[in-house]
């Protein structure tokens, strides 16, 4: 059974740095390379298992995130069943989570006040505009791929580490963390990945 314990009544903003990067070599080239096709992108289709435990509080649930660029992205519960269903709609003119069900504003963690409901987006953000700290091969369950740890100023200024890894056989997400100032808060366990301009017409 999938719990959902923190349901604090807050909303998020989300604030993007300068896109940037790091490292060097063919390294570099080939994390530019993937971080373009998340950039360029004509949208993209997500599933994740969500995760967060801090100070007693926690929050899990199989998200889906549907990212649409300059148009209304959505984030909806796949799970726990009681919930299922329920949606928020994502801003990305000001980054703000706006919820058509109370019960899927999980509340903020940290200083920073970021919402466990939007751990799918802010690491595709990350992946997209952030700025390139850390890239190595490393592989993940068994899984060889490109690790990517991403830098974003926080709307408090505190120190926002994205860290995803990519398949290194097709770019797509394995696994993704978001630290603030050190400490993992949120993490996510993709099950499904798709961009929207090589799915099927039909969106199987």
């Amino acid at each position: 059974m999938r719990l959902w314990k923190c349901v604090p009544m807050m909303t998020l903003l989300l604030l993007l740095a300068a896109c940037g990067g790091g490292g060097g070599g063919e390294g570099k080239t080939e994390a530019a390379d993937l971080r373009d096709r998340y950039h360029d992108c004509a949208g993209c289709t997500m599933e994740a298992a969500v995760s967060c435990d801090q100070e007693g509080l926690a929050w899990e649930a199989e998200l889906r995130y549907d990212y649409v660029p300059g148009g209304e992205s959505t984030v909806e519960v796949l799970s726990p069943e009681a919930i299922a269903g329920v949606r928020a709609v994502l801003n990305d003119t000001d980054w703000r989570l706006e919820y058509q069900d109370a019960s899927l504003n999980a509340g903020t963690l940290s200083e920073e006040e970021i919402s466990p409901a939007a751990c799918l987006p802010r690491l595709m953000s990350a992946l997209r505009d952030g700025w390139l700290l850390e890239e190595n091969e490393e592989a993940w369950n068994g899984e060889p791929c490109l690790r990517l740890t991403v830098d974003q100023t926080g709307v408090k200024d505190g120190k926002i580490l994205s860290t995803v890894w990519l398949k290194l056989a097709d770019g797509t997400p394995v696994r993704g963390e978001i630290a603030v100032d050190g400490e993992i808060i949120l993490t996510a366990d993709f099950t499904s990945f798709a961009f929207c301009d090589t799915m099927p017409e039909d969106g199987a």
